[in-house]
């Protein structure tokens, strides 16, 4: 009887412990993102005399300014044309690489992969300047494909790793009586791989949407025409010779994060079974 009481003590304990946690991170979380909501609704002086609490006078035109003015629309869909261009590349790119490593042996293999797994080691801003004469060697600076193409570059790494992982814990029952019965290795990826991967490639689809649309270095090394601007570049529109208008800034960031929160929870359950399909080879 001690030991049931016992027992149920320390799964209480554990419960309350696991509740106060999540209450703490949540709340790390949801603060900041409240926080930039409510200023987006203050004028200049109440959000540096009041930044954290509510606002002493609601100001919904700060928002209403944004969404019924052309500028916005225009960035957020130059970002979501990047966004989706770079998605397309990286997940079609990484998953054929990937493949081909987790099932095609071949000389030089081990070595051609870390070649790529190497890129995970350097971002993208120390590599700006060889980018930068690159891209223009090119033709490609003001362009789209300037800035999607070195996105892509720098996502496949993370991208080769995770669909390799993913497709080296599929069943090799699969792709033995996929070999007996004909199926050679292309059919095998289109018919049997790709159907079994939806999970792996939501999270690598949500992990490069949301380095795209956070971008805003090689955006603004690549883009030079304002109408090309994504939303990241948006936000210097904001800035004056003698000021920011932070209230306008809260309300541009709040506006233009809420896609990449609802794709996030709309793919929440995807992600996480790709990134935990990996993790234990049976």
């Amino acid at each position: 009887m001690t030991d049931m009481t016992s027992s149920a003590r320390i799964a209480t304990g554990t419960k309350i412990y696991l509740y106060v946690s999540l209450t703490i991170i949540a709340a790390i979380v949801l603060v900041p993102l409240l926080t930039t909501a409510l200023g987006g609704f203050k004028d200049l002086g109440d959000l540096r005399t009041n930044p954290f609490g509510l606002p002493v006078a609601w100001h919904p035109e700060n928002y209403t300014d944004i969404l019924f003015g052309d500028r916005y629309w225009r960035q957020m869909m130059n970002s979501l044309i990047i966004a989706t261009l770079t998605v397309c590349l990286t997940v079609s790119v990484s998953a054929m690489a990937a493949f081909t490593f987790a099932h095609v042996k071949f000389f030089g293999a081990g070595f051609l992969l870390n070649y790529f797994l190497i890129g995970l080691m350097f971002p993208a801003a120390t590599a700006i300047l060889p980018l930068f004469i690159r891209i223009r060697d090119l033709g490609l600076l003001n362009s789209y494909w300037g800035v999607v193409l070195p996105q892509v570059s720098f996502g496949l790494g993370m991208s080769i790793l995770l669909f390799r992982n993913y497709f080296r814990n599929l069943p090799e029952e699969l792709f033995q009586a996929a070999i007996v019965d004909g199926c050679g290795y292309i059919r095998f990826f289109w018919h049997i791989s790709l159907p079994l991967s939806r999970p792996i490639i939501a999270t690598v689809s949500i992990i490069s949407f949301v380095g795209s649309w956070n971008s805003y270095i090689l955006p603004l090394i690549m883009l030079n025409s304002e109408t090309m601007y994504p939303w990241p570049l948006g936000i210097m529109v904001y800035r004056g010779e003698f000021g920011t208008a932070w209230q306008l800034v809260l309300a541009f960031i709040t506006l233009t994060i809420m896609p990449t929160i609802i794709v996030f929870f709309l793919a929440q359950k995807h992600i996480i079974a790709g990134l935990t399909a990996g993790a234990v080879k049976s």
